[in-house]
């Protein structure tokens, strides 16, 4: 497997080399109990072939040494290549194309020989706004549908959204369906690789835009909300660092009630009692917009998101 590391793409070898140590350090010894736990059942779902050895790709000295730094416990298995694209993708059978969008426009899968080094392989685009068919066009000249193989041989390509989360192996990744469907033992690769790094979803490729707002940038924007929380907290003397353990750990909580079936409204309904300090702080929310404002910050990336993934430039430039 290669990848082009930017800070995401660490984030998820790491989450997948953390995978992999824990399942071994999990397996069963011969003379241990055939019992194995449930959890550790759902962990050995591997499909018939997972990925072994890691190759990363970078082009600067610094980014070489920030990859050797974050995955200093797992270097027996990775391999760093500085400028050496080619000759990682032809090693690899996976490829990850984690490097920004506009790099796919400078042409780092233009590069000679670089089509035939992706002959019959699998992609995995974790490029905002870019779509399959862009990232498609970066490889074969489509004026010119002589030098383009037939489907079997193509690069297949599939087009995923996962998270920063990913480092902690909490991500939540949206995965594109793909047209035509993968083969069977591609799509369990595809899920079990990003299974390894958090939750997965399956989505339409119509939705990946509004999913990259959501869960790409998500982190983002709920950092500034926590980080208003503990101002607040601090404004009223409570100690920064007690402060931000409190607000991280509500904010958990708060999700994990979510994720077991608790509507955020009746959430927000059950500690507010009538004339109480939840409903007057809250209502102070609604008179400042937050709840419109955080809706358009998410509308906002997702065009953002599209308009990046075309190559545009100062996309946040004022209009």
């Amino acid at each position: 497997m290669t990848r082009s590391p930017s800070t995401l793409g660490i984030a998820i070898l790491s989450g997948i080399l953390n995978s992999l140590s824990s399942r071994n350090t999990l397996e069963p010894s011969p003379s241990s109990s055939s019992i194995i736990p449930a959890a550790q059942q759902e962990e050995d779902n591997f499909p018939a072939r997972v990925p072994s050895r890691f190759i990363a790709c970078v082009t600067r000295d610094a980014s070489a040494k920030r990859v050797k730094n974050a995955l200093s416990s797992h270097m027996s298995s990775v391999t760093v290549l500085q400028k050496q694209n080619l000759k990682g993708i032809q090693q690899a059978d996976v490829i990850i194309l984690a490097c920004k969008p506009k790099n796919l426009k400078d042409g780092i899968l233009r590069e000679p020989g670089m089509q035939e080094a992706l002959q019959g392989k699998l992609l995995i685009s974790i490029l905002a706004g870019t779509s399959v068919e862009s990232v498609e066009e970066n490889i074969y000249d489509f004026l010119d549908p002589s030098t383009i193989p037939n489907a079997k041989d193509r690069c297949r390509i599939v087009r995923v959204m996962p998270n920063t989360a990913s480092l902690i192996r909490t991500s939540m990744t949206v995965i594109a369906d793909s047209e035509p469907p993968l083969p069977p033992p591609q799509s369990a690769l595809v899920t079990w690789i990003l299974s390894r790094i958090g939750r997965v979803v399956h989505l339409p490729s119509y939705m990946m835009d509004a999913a990259t707002a959501l869960c790409g940038s998500g982190p983002g924007f709920f950092a500034l909300i926590l980080e208003a929380m503990v101002d607040g907290a601090v404004a009223m003397g409570l100690p920064r660092a007690e402060a931000q353990m409190m607000a991280a750990q509500t904010m958990k909580g708060t999700a994990e009630m979510v994720q077991n079936g608790q509507h955020p409204a009746l959430l927000r309904e059950q500690v507010c009692t009538p004339g109480g300090c939840t409903a007057g702080g809250l209502q102070v929310l609604e008179d400042g917009k937050v709840r419109a404002s955080v809706a358009t910050g998410v509308r906002t990336a997702s065009v953002l998101a599209s308009r990046l993934g075309r190559g545009e430039q100062g996309v946040n430039a004022p209009r």
